[in-house]
């Protein structure tokens, strides 16, 4: 079964589910995710096999071979495209699977209102983020920018 690409379709209107998509977008280097925000103008739910209510309710995906997906499962793929599988390995095992998907749904039924209490987290997340980029960024000279290391200093020691 082919997974990758694998669209994700997220309430972008959710600072929550659009700091995690964020995040997400920013790893994938090899372009294994696509990302679509639900609420968009002109979105149809229908024409990828589900209702918006479904897709509000949870997390959606359509693997490469157009097979859907939702919940927990959604964001083991996504973050496994990443690099990042080992976050939520836990969350496949037997044992603990039914308390994985349980949370999640609870999480995905109040994640506005989780979101509107979250609000001055996610702003500084956001905040911290924008400075690290700006950080890791480089002068532009003749139109090309390159990124430094993350542990790489800006300024230069004078011998």
């Amino acid at each position: 079964m082919e997974t990758y690409p694998l669209t994700l379709f997220y309430d972008a209107a959710c600072p929550v589910c659009s700091l995690e998509m964020d995040h997400l977008r920013e790893r994938d280097h090899a372009g294994r995710l696509r990302f679509v925000d639900i609420g968009a103008p002109g979105f149809d739910a229908a024409a990828h096999g589900a209702t918006l209510q479904a897709m509000n309710a949870e997390i959606h995906a359509r693997r490469a071979d157009g097979s859907m997906l939702k919940g927990v499962e959604v964001l083991r793929l996504a973050y496994d495209a990443v690099g990042l599988g080992w976050v939520l390995r836990a969350s496949a095992w037997p044992p603990l699977r039914p308390a994985f998907d349980g949370a999640y749904r609870v999480f995905a039924r109040h994640r506005l209102a989780i979101s509107s209490a979250a609000a001055p987290l996610i702003g500084a997340l956001r905040g911290w983020r924008a400075r690290r980029m700006a950080r890791r960024m480089h002068a532009c000279s003749s139109g090309v920018c390159e990124a430094r290391a993350p542990n790489e200093s800006t300024e230069r020691s004078s011998s």
